[in-house]
């Protein structure tokens, strides 16, 4: 177990990366326009529109 001056390192230590994963931010937006996926036949052109040409 580590003891007094070896456990006050240890955490300041947690602490110092504690704090640089909270400074990145959220990725959740990016996260949500990555996931917005269209069906490959919605950028077809529906059977009236080949009609009328």
């Amino acid at each position: 177990m580590a003891r007094g001056h070896q456990k006050e390192q240890a955490r300041q230590k947690a602490q110092k990366e504690a704090a640089k994963r909270s400074a990145k931010g959220s990725q959740l937006g990016a996260r949500a326009a990555g996931l917005q996926a269209k069906h490959p036949k919605d950028t077809i052109p529906s059977e009236s529109e080949f009609e009328k040409k």
